[in-house]
């Protein structure tokens, strides 16, 4: 094999491509590269970033969830309690207001026995005036004692 001066011109010429190339064509591409890997590490950086950005704000919402679920939990358990003692002190007042109506009935129907025996009192005081009177009133008869006696009985029932 002869290196002929076919051959040598095509080295010559592949030289100068070669050296033109990298003269004027591979600096630019070169440079248009490293500023697409800076952009794509840029907008790698960046979604990584709105990853993180978006975990963190999901937590945060999870939490402020949370948060909110338990506040709720103890508003509901205080309004449930405050029911409770509501009816409990209802209840109570009921019963005491009960006791109070009972005992105001028992002390009325006291006091309506009590006027009761007060004019059954009277009423049989005034029987046995009267009676007294008619026996004095007629002669001394044992018939007619046991009739006055009998009439106030009657009277009495």
């Amino acid at each position: 094999m002869s290196i002929n001066a076919t051959l040598l011109g095509q080295m010559i010429v592949f030289g100068i491509f070669v050296w033109f190339t990298m003269k004027y064509i591979w600096p630019p591409l070169t440079t248009a590269m490293r500023e697409r890997q800076k952009r794509i590490e840029g907008g790698l950086a960046a979604a990584e970033r709105g990853k993180r950005e978006l975990s963190e704000a999901k937590d945060k919402a999870d939490k402020l969830l949370k948060e909110a679920r338990d506040q709720s939990q103890e508003i509901l358990s205080n309004a449930q309690r405050q029911a409770n003692e509501n009816i409990d002190r209802s209840r109570e007042e009921a019963r005491s207001e009960g006791e109070r109506i009972v005992a105001a009935a028992r002390d009325e129907v006291k006091q309506s026995v009590a006027n009761a025996k007060e004019e059954l009192r009277r009423e049989v005081g005034h029987l046995a005036v009267a009676g007294a009177e008619r026996i004095l009133r007629r002669e001394i008869n044992a018939e007619a004692h046991n009739d006055i006696i009998d009439d106030l009985v009657a009277e009495i029932r």
